[in-house]
């Protein structure tokens, strides 16, 4: 520790890499080795001066994402209760905007992500997804289309266009962000469900995927389909993919999945790629015993995580960082980390990962991050009653 002490110490200094890992603790699975160079325990960076810590906005109530309103006109969160609010920049918290649809409230489910369409500023349309109630006490992970009122107080034209089939009872995996695509598409992502994780090796079910579809619902015109599969279904085998990005420069989609004890993981997505869940893992369930015989390796029938992590920093959103505020962390990665405690950047080069730093560490469950017209970093984080909206500047 005295060694890794100097080296950050260096780094305060310099703001360079260090040779040695972020110290994050024991690994669940010590007896693994990557299948490459950097696909774990990447080399730990700070940047220097540390970017500069503000509250706009506490007393939230477990929010999980955060959109960004054109011009000066605020921020919406969600929050897992069934709340959808405006935060204006003065901090500002709205009462529950109206007209959101029935949504299940239970364990992880709940109001999840919201996205803004590419021509809000226009149309007023944004995307929400959530967990729906379905028979039998049942729920099942959806998205719908929406318009806000001028005055950010209401929703109308409210209509479900995705619909996780078939439903299932376990509370959790929900997997639920939606990215807007740059040919008018959406990627949206899905999880397991926790008991039903064998689904995710079944392209037909769409559990444990990456899916696009168009505003409307249908999927794309000439995807290439994967026989029989989830009509739009890009990728399967994940477990529960909490963050999704399209990178801005190489129209790639990246995507974070959450591990068991071990093994989240930073994918690149490739049409038609299965990732392995739950036949392959990093990781070993909560009791310690394998995932199922014990291999970790993805290659040759799977595809390998471009990175991962253990122990996990569970990951929830993520972005690709295209801002001008920090002009050093163009195109990194910036993962919301709820064990990590902090804002997770992944210095990537080309499709690797050659650095790793956390931000704002300690701060508490980091559970969405955004970034705002000036570059800052806003992020939410996920402490029941007492969560907060942060900032992030130089």
């Amino acid at each position: 520790m005295i060694a890794f002490t100097s080296l950050l110490m260096f780094c305060l200094a310099t703001g360079i890499a260090t040779a040695q890992a972020w110290p994050d603790g024991p690994p669940n699975r010590p007896d693994i080795s990557p299948a490459f160079a950097q696909q774990s325990k990447a080399p730990a960076a700070l940047t220097r001066p540390a970017p500069a810590l503000t509250i706009i906005a506490d007393a939230l109530d477990t929010p999980w994402a955060i959109a960004v309103l054109p011009g000066s006109a605020g921020y919406l969160v969600t929050e897992r209760a069934g709340f959808l609010r405006h935060i204006r920049r003065d901090g500002a918290v709205s009462p529950p905007i109206s007209g959101l649809p029935d949504i299940v409230a239970q364990r992880q489910g709940g109001l999840l992500d919201i996205a803004l369409a590419p021509d809000f500023a226009q149309s007023s349309t944004l995307y929400i997804t959530y967990s729906a109630p379905d028979s039998f006490g049942q729920s099942a992970t959806a998205a719908a289309r929406a318009r806000l009122s001028d005055d950010n107080a209401a929703l109308s034209e409210v209509v479900e266009i995705f619909r996780q089939s078939p439903a299932a009872t376990a509370p959790g995996h929900y997997g639920s962000r939606i990215v807007p695509l740059p040919d008018g598409s959406l990627a949206l992502t899905t999880g397991d469900r926790m008991r039903h994780a064998t689904r995710a090796q079944d392209p037909t079910t769409g559990y444990g995927a990456v899916i696009r579809i168009m505003p409307d619902g249908t999927p794309p015109v000439g995807q290439p389909m994967i026989a029989g599969a989830w009509p739009g279904l890009v990728s399967f085998g994940h477990r529960n993919i909490q963050g999704i990005a399209h990178h801005p420069a190489t129209g790639q989609l990246w995507t974070l999945e959450h591990g068991p004890a071990g093994g989240d993981e930073l994918n690149l997505i490739t049409p038609g790629g299965n990732y392995g869940w739950p036949v392959v893992s990093y990781g070993v369930n909560y009791n310690g015993r394998e995932i199922g015989q014990g291999r970790a390796a993805h290659a040759p029938e799977f595809i390998a995580p471009r990175y991962y992590w253990d122990p996990v920093i569970a990951p929830g959103g993520m972005v690709i960082y295209d801002g001008a505020m920090f002009p050093e962390w163009r195109h990194d990665i910036l993962a919301a980390g709820l064990v990590a405690q902090a804002v997770v950047r992944l210095d990537l080069a080309g499709d690797m990962v050659i650095a790793e730093e956390r931000l704002a560490e300690g701060i508490g469950r980091v559970r969405d991050i955004a970034i705002d017209h000036d570059g800052a970093i806003l992020f939410i984080t996920d402490a029941g009653g007492q969560s907060q909206l942060l900032r992030l500047s130089r």
